[in-house]
């Protein structure tokens, strides 16, 4: 094989067996989950933004951010439920860039993966004990997830993994909401195709195990937009784009149908502080439907303390190094703006 084997990795549970999570974050983790299945069976009407940086690029500047998440969902609690994006694995389009946490605990050192999974597993359960947020993170690497497994609250399937069998697969033995993006050609049969498969049980090899997944009820559809033959971007959250992927479950007969819509990436065209206007034009879609209100469970906002994006190296603190965010001054109002609409 042309690799070069440098060392064999702590398995998940010995990893888990040496960062382990105390009874308190443990009670704390099950309700959350309990009240996240509410949303998505539709036993409760609270809204959910899945909300944070595109990339977790430092540990403390991250922390920073969801401290300052926490100060703000004591205000919108009753309406909002808030999930931070701990995003450790970023997905490169050719392999080139940075590849996150996991890869580079310090973006402007060499990879280190031992340390990654360290790095990784330390920040999500800090989050979970210092500020009692479980979080959500991508799941680039299905075989990865075991490390946080008993930690995230939300998982997401990115655009150029939805087709992949192995992701769809392990999908179904999750037993945290599972999210699937469209791909980025837009073609939505591929996303229920993934829904579907994510929802039924299957047998298979995961970790060079045999396995059984029991199927996930909760696996769900994420609109994101796509981009066209052309190379121009196209948005998917429009009221009509809604009412069409509500038509697309009613056909299908999946269970819980449930979507969260994604502000940024095509939907956005990359023009981050598009997200404002979008997010309340999702909203007031919401408002207008009810079936389109049953179906939008929330959204996805890429979020961080500075407004925009910067270069691996120039230290501006809580300013994202991969796609341009939100800042925070403009997150807090939107979040607050947001729950006097619902």
């Amino acid at each position: 094989m042309n690799m070069n084997f440098f060392r064999k990795l702590p398995v998940p549970q010995d990893m888990k067996r040496d960062y382990p999570l105390d009874e308190n974050m443990k009670r704390i983790k099950d309700e959350r989950a309990e009240e996240i299945r509410r949303i998505f069976t539709g036993e409760s009407d609270k809204f959910m933004l899945v909300i944070g940086p595109c990339s977790a690029d430092n540990r403390d500047s991250v922390l920073d951010y969801i401290s300052r998440l926490k100060r703000v969902e004591e205000q919108v609690k009753d309406k909002i439920f808030i999930v931070p994006r701990i995003y450790t694995n970023k997905p490169r389009t050719t392999g080139d860039g940075y590849k996150g946490m996991l890869h580079q605990p310090n973006p402007e050192e060499k990879p280190d993966l031992y340390q990654g999974i360290v790095a990784i597993r330390e920040l999500h359960m800090t989050a979970l004990k210092d500020y009692g947020f479980t979080c959500a993170d991508e799941m680039l690497y299905p075989d990865n997830h075991r490390y946080l497994s008993d930690i995230l609250a939300y998982v997401a399937v990115g655009a150029r993994s939805v087709e992949n069998q192995e992701h769809r697969l392990t999908a179904s033995g999750l037993n945290v909401p599972v999210g699937m993006k469209n791909p980025t050609g837009g073609d939505l049969s591929i996303m229920m195709n993934a829904i579907k498969a994510a929802q039924h049980s299957h047998s298979f090899i995961y970790r060079g195990w045999e396995v059984q997944s029991q199927g996930n009820p909760l696996a769900h559809a994420i609109l994101r937009g796509y981009v066209d033959f052309a190379g121009k971007s196209v948005s998917n959250y429009h009221y009509e784009d809604l009412v069409k992927l509500s038509a697309l479950y009613a056909e299908s007969g999946l269970s819980n149908p449930s979507a969260i819509v994604d502000t940024n990436h095509a939907n956005s065209g990359k023009k981050y502080l598009e997200q404002t206007r979008i997010a309340h034009e999702i909203v007031e879609s919401r408002n207008y439907n009810p079936e389109v209100k049953k179906l939008v469970k929330g959204l996805m906002i890429e979020s961080y303390i500075e407004d925009g994006a910067q270069g691996i190296g120039e230290h501006i603190w809580g300013k994202s190094i991969t796609d341009p965010c939100l800042g925070w001054e403009k997150t807090e109002s939107l979040i607050l703006s947001l729950a006097d609409k619902l």
